[in-house]
């Protein structure tokens, strides 16, 4: 079965010359195998396509993907239209267990999650919705292990809490104070438990739109729990926590578990070995296609997943393992003195952060650590210039050139990719650039998106690529592993070594 993707994001037939349609063999014979659509993208029909892939590699943009997959793949569970990615398979909820989803970004974890939830309804690869669409899902899945929890999500007969990936739309659809948010979701009668659990007392006076994305995340992962459901879908939930906060939304969950099925998609393997008693697989290739294997114990998935090869399905999805080096430090190493950080001491309302002082050396990367809400950002903020000392207390020096990537990002710009990464290097054509910048954060295939219509992966390896592309002697990234995969962030790592070791 031949799978032909155009990632409409990407293609910008007004800026080319169409060279999917001039070079591609089957239209030189006469054939429609490649048009331009009435929205000025490219459309490719697979029952025509040979799979030669010359478009693939003559697309100026990349926006093209044709992948051959084994004919057992015949019928996708969904599809997103006309060369649109394509999901296989279904992870399958189960009474009284945590089932988890570990896979890349864009791999459909979070559509399989909307799929078992009711927020979307799988069309089986079909383009148009016929009246009895239902009949023909619950006869696809007839004899399955699915097929009574597909059927009672069509007749609505399954209640189901979703906390959601993307916590930062949240104050967007609800204005008011954090307890009248909470009050509202307690269904369950156990709010008060989940408040003194996580630490919300403090929090229950504040705007929503004035909490930090640690505080977010944990109010929405409150507000799912309280909520009365047959099923529950939590989707990312380390984000923006800390070691503690994320042990006890872990202790809440397995509390919760025992009643009622839970399911999770969580990157962070160590909470997803913790939580989890079954684990589905999910690979492919991000943005294009995803396949979502039947349940693995939870190690032996995790296991399998780093080595990159299921051997119950004699798959290999991946041509390298993931493998955590250990690295000696070596402290007999006489570094040049970057930065002496002077005694300083910053007062908000109700908070003040002391700092003793200290100093940074060339070419070490220095890791701060602790728990949420304790000053770490602050003190990222004091260093970068972004937030003054108290006066009298001690000031940075102003001589270092310093860049800074916040804790919490937003999209305040239109602009591409390329546009807002030209504007901060001079480097961006140089083969230095594209090896050690834009190939580890895997930004080509998106520099010509506009930076408002990137999720949150793609938006967080923007903000680190923006902030090593300045010239500075300190970069200070505050949290830049939020919303990235065991792989994105592994490379990040490497990356980051190479370019402290670089300078």
């Amino acid at each position: 079965m031949r799978l032909a993707v155009v990632h409409r994001d990407r293609c910008h037939s007004k800026k080319c010359g169409k060279e999917c349609i001039i070079y591609c063999p089957r239209v030189r014979t006469g054939d429609e195998t490649v048009i331009i659509n009435d929205d000025d993208k490219a459309e490719i029909s697979e029952e025509l396509c040979v799979g030669c892939g010359i478009c693939i590699k003559k697309c100026p943009f990349g926006a093209i993907d044709i992948i051959t997959l084994p004919v057992e793949l015949d019928c996708p569970t969904h599809r997103y239209g006309k060369n649109g990615f394509a999901l296989y398979g279904l992870p399958i909820p189960v009474e009284g267990k945590v089932s988890g989803i570990l896979g890349a970004n864009g791999i459909g974890k979070s559509t399989s999650v909307a799929i078992l939830s009711g927020q979307l309804r799988p069309n089986l690869g079909e383009e148009e919705e016929d009246a009895d669409t239902w009949d023909r899902i619950l006869r696809q899945y007839a004899g399955t292990e699915l097929f009574d929890y597909i059927k009672a999500v069509a007749e609505k007969g399954v209640k189901v809490a979703v906390k959601p990936q993307y916590i930062d739309g949240i104050p967007k659809f609800f204005k008011g104070k954090v307890e009248d948010l909470l009050r509202k979701t307690d269904e369950t009668g156990r709010l008060d438990h989940y408040i003194q659990e996580l630490g919300l007392s403090g929090l229950l006076s504040k705007n929503i739109d004035t909490l930090s994305g640690g505080e977010l995340q944990r109010v929405a992962f409150t507000a799912c729990l309280s909520r009365e459901a047959d099923f529950y879908f939590l989707d990312e939930i380390t984000p923006f926590l800390d070691i503690y906060q994320r042990m006890a939304t872990a202790r809440l969950i397995r509390e919760l578990a025992a009643i009622r099925p839970i399911m999770i998609v969580e990157h962070d393997l160590a909470i997803l070995d913790l939580l989890a008693d079954t684990v589905h697989i999910a690979y492919g290739k991000p943005a294009v296609f995803g396949i979502i294997t039947r349940p693995k114990g939870v190690r032996v998935g995790i296991n399998q997943y780093l080595e990159g090869y299921l051997h119950e399905e004699n798959v290999r999805f991946r041509d390298h393992q993931v493998v955590f080096e250990t690295r000696s430090h070596v402290k007999t190493v006489d570094r040049e003195r970057l930065l002496k950080i002077p005694s300083m001491r910053k007062s908000y309302p109700g908070f003040t952060l002391s700092i003793e002082g200290g100093e940074i050396r060339k070419g070490e990367v220095l890791g701060v650590v602790g728990a949420n809400g304790i000053g770490k950002s602050t003190f990222a903020k004091l260093l970068a210039g972004a937030e003054e000392p108290d006066a009298g207390s001690g000031a940075i020096q102003k001589t270092l050139k310093v860049s800074y990537k916040p804790q919490y990002i937003k999209a305040g710009s239109d602009a591409t990719v390329e546009e807002l990464l030209r504007s901060v290097t001079k480097r961006f054509d140089t083969s230095y650039y594209e090896h050690e910048i834009l190939e580890p954060l895997v930004l080509e295939p998106i520099l010509q998106s506009p930076a408002d219509t990137l999720s949150g992966g793609e938006l967080q390896r923007l903000a680190i690529a923006l902030c090593l592309s300045q010239d500075a002697d300190l970069y200070i990234l505050d949290e830049p592993s939020a919303h990235l995969d065991v792989e994105q962030r592994m490379k990040v790592v490497r990356m980051m070594k190479h370019f402290a070791e670089g300078k």
